[in-house]
């Protein structure tokens, strides 16, 4: 596979507080790959010194082979970015939006194209103060897609908005991705990276704890399959004697335990909920997922 982008050791640090310390990671042309970590674990800080809009403190940073000191005018025509949050003029339409961003690039698809691509064809003459979230979101999708870029980064594109419009983003990237675009996509949502990422970086604290692909990742942990239960009562310390591994998940008695034969540990678990007297409901068993290879890694939950 061919290496697109390459990052050796790199740092940024503000004070004492280290947001990117000594990172080294490489990206391939045509492929999804998810840099997934909690809020505050350097997703963003990473991928704004990529795009040219923060200076890391140490580094070496390559794009297409070659390594550059700096994201100059050459790179940011081939590169396109999509934000966290990006601000439009509200009293310009869809269109008219489009038109602006294009005219900052040498080279640009056309905006009706743009605005297919994204679904936005009904909204194509709407001022963009009337747009909802999800339309704002594609919006700023088809802003960073405006040169018809060979790398898209995407910053957390989904957050804050409801499953719906999450699930219309996750078409889009699919599509880019299927039309051979090389994609870096930040996030916190696990079930994100699962469905769109070919590899995933796993980043806490500034530091890369685990990368590969999903199923790779899933085998550092050694175990197949959980089951996630609730119970009756807040009284059930003997639980978490009987099943050292038991863990809580939620602040409503949810509880979660790794196996890699269940039958036989739900079994162990319906006779010893029946000989305390404890009732089990909502029992739920699931394969391993990237939420579990974190909690394993880091002793905290993705969303902490």
């Amino acid at each position: 596979m061919e290496e697109i982008i390459k990052v050796s050791d790199l740092k940024k640090y503000y004070g004492d507080v280290k947001a990117v310390d000594g990172i080294s990671f490489e990206v391939f042309k045509g492929e999804v790959l998810a840099i997934l970590g909690p809020n505050g674990a350097g997703k963003t800080t990473t991928v704004e010194i990529l795009e040219g809009l923060r200076k890391a403190d140490s580094g070496r940073i390559y794009f297409f082979g070659k390594e550059v000191k700096r994201i100059d005018e050459k790179i940011k025509e081939r590169i396109g970015v999509q934000l966290q949050n990006t601000s439009f003029l509200e009293n310009l339409t869809v269109k008219e939006t489009l038109n602006f961003f294009g005219g900052l690039y040498q080279r640009r698809l056309p905006t009706s194209q743009l605005i297919e691509m994204v679904s936005l064809q009904e909204k194509a003459k709407s001022l963009v103060k009337n747009l909802s979230g999800g339309q704002l979101q594609r919006l700023a999708l088809a802003t960073a897609l405006v040169n018809d870029p060979e790398i898209i980064f995407l910053d957390e594109p989904t957050t804050g908005l409801d499953p719906q419009a999450r699930i219309l983003i996750w078409d889009n990237i699919l599509k880019l991705k299927n039309s051979g675009k090389t994609i870096i996509l930040t996030t916190h949502y696990m079930e994100e990276a699962e469905k769109l990422a070919d590899r995933v970086i796993i980043i806490d604290h500034g530091k890369i704890i685990a990368k590969g692909t999903v199923e790779e990742l899933i085998r550092l942990i050694n175990r197949e399959s959980f089951i996630e239960f609730s119970v009756s009562t807040s009284n059930h310390a003997e639980f978490f004697k009987v099943f050292p591994e038991l863990r809580k998940v939620e602040n409503n008695n949810r509880y979660v335990l790794s196996t890699n034969n269940v039958e036989k540990t739900l079994m162990e678990l319906l006779e010893k909920a029946k000989e305390m007297g404890i009732e089990i409901d909502n029992v739920v068993i699931r394969r391993a997922n990237l939420e579990d290879v974190f909690l394993s890694l880091t002793g905290h939950s993705l969303r902490d």
